[in-house]
């Protein structure tokens, strides 16, 4: 049996990122977990208009994405509760820059990725920013033989209705693989 909920967007979990923009010349950062993959070189965040940071997204056409892990929860809820309008969140982090220059990063996040405006989604109360990733950054304590360890990460998920972060289960099968054993000759 299957009981029916509405119009509700069931694809969580989403990993929770600190986006970062240069907003009137200083470093902002917002916690957004509508962060989209569009291909394997281009990521959509989905932000209502109200935010501070949208304005240094199309000001400068630059954002950065940062990807927290649990042990920055504090500091990625706060980032979510206080406007960069009043409060200079980027004081929490040591921030760091890459060849865009005016797309913050944070040294203690471990996966950051710098990014390049490409094209804005005008929603009527949201704006949908479209980046072309420039250039991705991981700390070593996470990578094994170079590849990104999710299990070392320990992003934030993020779920809705429930308002819920979560940890990061383990992993339990390879994709492009298992599936194989049902593949007729």
């Amino acid at each position: 049996m299957k009981t029916e909920l509405g119009a509700k967007n069931c694809l969580y979990p989403m990993p929770t990122t600190l986006i970062g923009a240069t907003v009137d010349g200083s470093p902002n950062f917002i916690t957004i977990a509508h962060v989209g993959i569009m291909d394997l070189g281009d990521v959509s965040l989905g932000m209502a208009k109200t935010h501070h940071t949208n304005r240094g997204i199309k000001d400068h056409k630059t954002f950065s994405v940062n990807v927290p892990s649990t042990a920055q929860i504090k500091e990625t809820d706060y980032c979510g509760l206080v406007s960069g309008k009043r409060a200079n969140k980027a004081g929490l982090f040591d921030v760091f820059y890459g060849t865009l220059k005016t797309a913050p990063m944070i040294a203690e996040c471990p996966i950051n990725m710098e990014c390049k405006l490409v094209k804005t989604v005008d929603f009527p109360k949201h704006d949908v920013f479209v980046g072309e990733i420039i250039a991705t950054y991981a700390d070593d304590s996470v990578l094994t033989d170079g590849i990104v360890d999710f299990a070392k990460v320990q992003p934030i998920l993020f779920t809705m209705p429930d308002q819920g972060y979560w940890k990061l289960g383990e992993k339990f099968a390879k994709a492009w693989s298992i599936g194989k054993d049902l593949i007729k000759g």
